[in-house]
C-alpha cells in the first residue's frame, strides 16, 4: 500500500469491532454452544430457552459506508431497514428489496430471506448481495463472494435461509437502485382470483400496467370476489391536485386500498406503509379503533411495539386464558407466508378461502433475479414467477384439537407441496425430518454443516424450525 492508499475510516471500526467478537466466540467453552445474545426478533415461532452464553452484536448495527457512484453499501449485519433507508435515501438509493417491517435486519433479511413489491424484478434481499463476512460456527470469519474461483462460494450460496445454522453475517456488501421521491399507486380491484392472477402473470412479463412503467406490485385479497392489486410507479412529484397520503397517523393503509383508486406517497412512507399497522395485524390490539387510536401515541405506531405485546401475551397466556374464562374455543395461530407458482395461485387461494378463512391475505410476485445462480436451501425454477401468500392471524379449532397440534399449518403445509411451492421457516413448521430435507436441501446443507461448523456449535436448521430447540 502506497501512502495515498490510505483504508476508508469505517474498516477500522469495523476490525475493531470484528475482533471483539472473536474474543466473546473464544471465551465460550470449546464444544459449548454458540447463539446470538438478542433481545428482539421477527420471527414467530416459539422455542425453548437456552441458558447457553450468547454473542453480544448489539454494535453490529449502522450502515459504515454508501457510495452513489457505485450504487453499493457497506452495511453491518444486524443492522435494522430503517436504518439502512435512513442512509440512502438521501442520495437518493435504497436497496433493491426493502422487506416491509422497519426493524428486519439486513443480515436476518439474507440468511432468513425477505421479499417485497420491488421482488418480482429484483427478487430476494440476498441476491443484491456482493460480498459478506461470516462468522462460522468453526469460529472462523470468512469473507465469501459468488465468484467461481472463490473457494467458499459454497457457503455464499448456501447461506441464505441457513437462519444462522451456519454462521452469522458480520458485514455485507450490497447493491443500490435510484429512487424518486414520490410512488403513484394504482390500486386495481379485481372479482376473482383467476382475473387478478392473469393481470399478475402480464404486469409481471411486461413490466408495464396500461402502458405506464411498473416499479412495485402487491396485491390485498379481501375475498374471494374482492381483491386488489397495488401497481406503483415512481415518480418525481405528486400528480396535479393530489396531495401525498399520511398512513402514520389516524388513516389506515390497507383501508385505503379499497377506498381510493388511486394515492401518492413519499418514497420513505411507500416503504414503511405496512409497517405503521403491522398490516392489519394492529386491529387485534384496537389499535384501528377510532377513540383508541386517537391516545396511542403516533411514534409508537409501528411492527416492533405490537411483537413486544404478542411476546407479552404468550409469556403470559392472556389471550387463552381470557378465551377459556368466556367459554370460546381454543385457536391456533396461523402466521405464515408461503409461495407457489403463478399458475397455481388462484388453486391456492381457493382452497385457503374454503378451509382456513382469514382475510386479509397479502399477495406478493417474486422472481429469481438471476436464473443462471442456484440457492440449494431454498430453490426456486428461475423461469418461473413465483406469488408469496402471506397470513398471519388464528383460526378456531373443533372441541378437544389443542393449538399446538399444527392441525391448520399442517394441512397448508401439505397443499403448498402439493402445489409445487414452499413455505418461509420464519413461523411455525411441522414437517418430518425427510419431507423437510427433501424440501430445503438436504443434501447440501448437510455437506455444508460439516465443513463450515463440524463440531454442530450452532444449532442445527430442522432443528431450529421444526422442533423449536
Amino acid at each position: 500500500m502506497t501512502s495515498l492508499e490510505v483504508p476508508p475510516q469505517w474498516r477500522t471500526h469495523y476490525a475493531a469491532l470484528r475482533a471483539r467478537l472473536l474474543d466473546q466466540y473464544r471465551a465460550i467453552p470449546p464444544g459449548s454452544p454458540v447463539r446470538l445474545a438478542k433481545r428482539t426478533s421477527n420471527l414467530f415461532r416459539p422455542r425453548d430457552p437456552v441458558s447457553a452464553p450468547g454473542l453480544d452484536v448489539a454494535a453490529f448495527d449502522g450502515v459504515l459506508d454508501v457510495d452513489p457512484v457505485t450504487q453499493t453499501a457497506e452495511v453491518l449485519g444486524m443492522t435494522t431497514y430503517e436504518h439502512l433507508v435512513d442512509a440512502t435515501l438521501p442520495l437518493g438509493l435504497m436497496p433493491r428489496c426493502v422487506p416491509q417491517l422497519r426493524t428486519i435486519t439486513l443480515g436476518g433479511a439474507v440468511t432468513g430471506l425477505g421479499i417485497e413489491s420491488a421482488s418480482w424484478r429484483n427478487g430476494s434481499p440476498h441476491e443484491s448481495v456482493l460480498d459478506m463476512d461470516i462468522l462460522t460456527g468453526a469460529g472462523e470469519i470468512l469473507t465469501v463472494t459468488g465468484a467461481p474461483d472463490d473457494p467458499h462460494r459454497d457457503l455464499f450460496f448456501g447461506f441464505p435461509n441457513s437462519y444462522g445454522s451456519l454462521g452469522y453475517a458480520l458485514r455485507l456488501r450490497i447493491e443500490l437502485e435510484p429512487t424518486r421521491p414520490f410512488v403513484l399507486l394504482r390500486h386495481v380491484r379485481f372479482a376473482s382470483a383467476d382475473a387478478m392472477t392473469d393481470a399478475l402473470r402480464t404486469i409481471t412479463e411486461t413490466g408495464q400496467h396500461e402502458g405506464r412503467r411498473v416499479d412495485f406490485l402487491d396485491g390485498t385479497v379481501f375475498s374471494p370476489d374482492e381483491q386488489y392489486l397495488s401497481v406503483g410507479t415512481m415518480v418525481d412529484g405528486p400528480p396535479a391536485g393530489m396531495t401525498p397520503s399520511d398512513y402514520t397517523g389516524m388513516d389506515v393503509y390497507y383501508r385505503s386500498i379499497q377506498r381510493r383508486a388511486i394515492d401518492v406517497l413519499t418514497i420513505r412512507d411507500y416503504l414503511w406503509r405496512w409497517d405503521t399497522d403491522w398490516f392489519w395485524c394492529s386491529r387485534a390490539f384496537g389499535a384501528q379503533n377510532p377513540a383508541v387510536r386517537r391516545l396511542w401515541p403516533k411514534d409508537r405506531l409501528r411492527s416492533d411495539v405490537y411483537w413486544k405485546l404478542i411476546a407479552i401475551d404468550r409469556r403470559y397466556a392472556v389471550s387463552a386464558r381470557a378465551a377459556r374464562l368466556r367459554r370460546q374455543p381454543a385457536r391456533e395461530p396461523v402466521v405464515q407466508d408461503i409461495e407457489v407458482p403463478v399458475d397455481r395461485l388462484p388453486e391456492f387461494l381457493e382452497f385457503f378461502h374454503r378451509e382456513v378463512g382469514i382475510e386479509p391475505i397479502w399477495v406478493c410476485p417474486l422472481k429469481q433475479r438471476d436464473a443462471t445462480a442456484r440457492w440449494p436451501l431454498y430453490e426456486f425454477d428461475p423461469d418461473v414467477c413465483y406469488v408469496n401468500v402471506g397470513f398471519w392471524s388464528t383460526v378456531p379449532l373443533p372441541p378437544g384439537v389443542e393449538p399446538d397440534e399444527g392441525r391448520v399449518n399442517r394441512r397448508i403445509e401439505q397443499v403448498v407441496t402439493a402445489l409445487d411451492g414452499r413455505k418461509s421457516l420464519y413461523s411455525t413448521a411441522f414437517y418430518d425430518k425427510d419431507t423437510f430435507w427433501s424440501i430445503y436441501g438436504g443434501e447440501e446443507y448437510s455437506r455444508l454443516k460439516g465443513v463450515y461448523d463440524p463440531e454442530r456449535r450452532l444449532r442445527g436448521l430442522y432443528e431450529k424450525v421444526v422442533e423449536r430447540q
